[in-house]
């Protein structure tokens, strides 16, 4: 289940992308099926290593072109492992939310992606999440450690983007049929999974993800308008930020796209 569109993103084969907080990779993977060189990078090490084993399959089942590869990183947003402008497109899909030193990250991405390059960032959406925040308190930060510490609102997320040195240039929305979900949750406890509601809610869900049917397509559609899980904001780096073009880590037989501490590649 996608949130990005790779198409708007501008995607290629032959880019370099990264996917900053991957977990277990699903971008990435997408990235890596269309011909890139992807980077799933993330702190944990048993989302890296699910990520890097399936990486392995793919490229072992050929679904993934020639010239294609991809590496599993361990990373923090705030000290990226890899050169300057070492990437062509950046993904960082439901990350800065957990992140204090938000703008921070923002700028070590605008630092790793080159002038011209295409960032794509997901976080939540307002009222799904207001809605979350309002009805558990063990829904976000400092009940969950390592959870979500703010509700971004379109335009402060497009502020902090243009404070990075990126400039927007698309907006898109999508999950609206799991907001419902993640309000069910909080309602009856969020760690109810075993609530016969909730369980009810997620077979539609797993329905909706495998089967793709017309009718939860549409309702999708038509909850995304109004209360979207999650939002999507896609921007360029302004070319203003220089690039350290010659910066010799980018030369041949360096590691500048795929970085040290590689889980596997």
């Amino acid at each position: 289940m996608l949130t990005v569109d790779f198409d708007r993103l501008g995607l290629e084969p032959g880019d370099r992308l990264l996917d900053l907080g991957a977990g277990f990779g699903r971008h990435a993977f997408e990235a890596f099926r269309r011909g890139a060189t992807a980077v799933a990078v993330d702190l944990g090490l048993a989302e890296l290593r699910a990520c890097a084993g399936t990486f392995a399959a793919m490229a072992e089942a050929g679904e993934s072109p020639p010239g294609a590869s991809a590496a599993a990183v361990q990373g923090s947003a705030l000290q990226l492992p890899f050169a300057d402008a070492a990437f062509d497109r950046v993904i960082a899909s439901e990350v800065l939310e957990h992140i204090d030193r938000d703008i921070d990250a923002l700028h070590e991405l605008a630092r790793v992606l080159r002038a011209g390059g295409t960032l794509a960032v997901t976080v939540p959406g307002w009222l799904a999440e207001i809605v979350c925040w309002k009805l558990s308190e063990d829904y976000h930060h400092p009940a969950v450690e390592g959870g979500h510490v703010r509700v971004y609102t379109a335009v402060e997320l497009r502020n902090r983007l243009q404070q990075a040195g990126f400039e927007p240039f698309g907006l898109g929305r999508a999950h609206g049929l799991h907001t419902p979900y993640w309000w069910l949750k909080c309602a009856v406890g969020v760690h109810r999974d075993d609530h016969p509601w909730v369980a009810a809610y997620h077979r539609l869900l797993v329905w909706d993800i495998t089967s793709r049917p017309l009718l939860t397509r549409a309702a999708d559609r038509a909850l995304s308008r109004v209360m979207s899980k999650s939002v999507v904001l896609y921007a360029r780096r302004r070319p203003e930020l220089a690039d350290r073009a010659n910066d010799p880590a980018r030369g041949p037989g360096t590691d500048a796209a795929t970085g040290n501490g590689n889980v596997a590649a």
